[in-house]
């Protein structure tokens, strides 16, 4: 008797109960039943194709109507939120077709941007660098200063200096950086002697760029500091960088022109490494980001940061660390990167 009650208590124990089965085989039971699973989410998997051709051909974007192309490069790694965006309402929809369709973004915003969300950074390096925006408007100039003097870096460059609040940086910076120029609205400050400092002109009017020799204890670098003109995106012009593509050509000519073998660009450059219209400048130099750096370091603005428009640039020096700095009262964030320079 207690052997047949055992065997029959664990047979009806077997018996499946459909409202305690697996979620997971009811569900794949239900997409694979579903006559429309195919037919469903056909406009969902035409945006995924076009999300993936926008980042394949951003380079064929025209810049002739609005700077459409410079803006779409300007956002380009953002066009990956459309991946889980359109994966999240494929299976809402239950369509197999926009799934499938999907992995097209998926896999070119991977190839095109997935490096960057490596750790590239590195110990060593004989120089660190700054720069950092501090805005025309800081309220607080001098603790933006202080905050900079205990980042540690060697060499210092600042950006929208307004000629009433130089001499408060100078001041706050003075028991840190020995050397430093002031040239127009940007400026070199520096723990090693300078020499051939002079305003560089890119076609603004006034002084915005700058050019300076650091004699480190490894040889002399070319420092150059830049704030090229900012850009709008307005309704009726669309994406207004004429005159900032103008000072970035300029500023490439500069670099070129060169004599110092060991270059180093620090700025705002109001424009990713994306941006085609920053060729002149990119094309002959490295982002430390790009290759020492961890994550996209993205710079601006300070509240919720979109876009890496502040710059570190080099040539001829081996990037070996690249990050941003603790906000201060700008809105930009500081960006810092240390390079090897034997």
């Amino acid at each position: 008797m207690t052997q047949e009650y055992t065997a029959h208590s664990v047979t009806d124990g077997e018996e499946e109960d459909p409202r305690t089965g697996s979620r997971a085989r009811a569900l794949l039971d239900r997409w694979r039943n579903d006559p429309g699973i195919w037919r469903r989410g056909i406009v969902l998997a035409l945006l995924a194709v076009v999300v993936a051709l926008l980042m394949i051909f951003h380079a064929q974007i025209p810049n002739k109507i609005g700077n459409l192309g410079s803006l779409t490069e300007t956002f380009l790694p953002w066009f990956g939120v459309f991946v889980p965006l359109i994966l999240v309402l494929a299976l809402v929809r239950r369509s197999a077709t926009a799934l499938i369709a999907v992995l097209l973004p998926a896999v070119v915003w991977v190839n095109l941007f997935g490096g960057l969300l490596t750790d590239k950074s590195g110990g060593g390096g004989d120089l660190m660098v700054a720069t950092h925006n501090v805005n025309a408007d800081n309220p607080d100039p001098q603790g933006t200063a202080r905050e900079l003097a205990r980042s540690g870096a060697d060499v210092l460059a600042l950006e929208e200096l307004k000629a009433s609040a130089v001499p408060i940086y100078v001041d706050a910076l003075a028991e840190t950086y020995k050397y430093h120029s002031v040239q127009g609205t940007v400026g070199l400050w520096s723990k090693y002697p300078m020499s051939g400092i002079k305003p560089v002109d890119i076609r603004l009017g006034w002084v915005r760029a700058m050019r300076a020799t650091v004699n480190t204890p490894e040889g002399p670098v070319a420092v150059f500091v830049a704030h090229l003109p900012s850009v709008r995106v307005k309704m009726n012009a669309g994406f207004t960088a004429n005159q900032r593509d103008k000072s970035a050509d300029a500023l490439g000519e500069a670099i070129a022109d060169e004599s110092l073998s060991r270059v180093i660009l620090l700025g705002d450059l109001n424009g990713t490494m994306n941006d085609r219209s920053l060729n002149a400048v990119t094309a002959q130099m490295r982002s430390t980001q790009g290759a020492a750096g961890h994550g996209y370091g993205f710079s601006w603005p300070t509240s919720f940061p979109l876009a890496r428009i502040d710059q570190i640039m080099v040539k001829g020096v081996e990037p070996t660390s690249s990050w941003t700095l603790p906000e201060t009262d700008s809105d930009h964030l500081p960006i810092a990167a240390r390079v090897e320079l034997g």
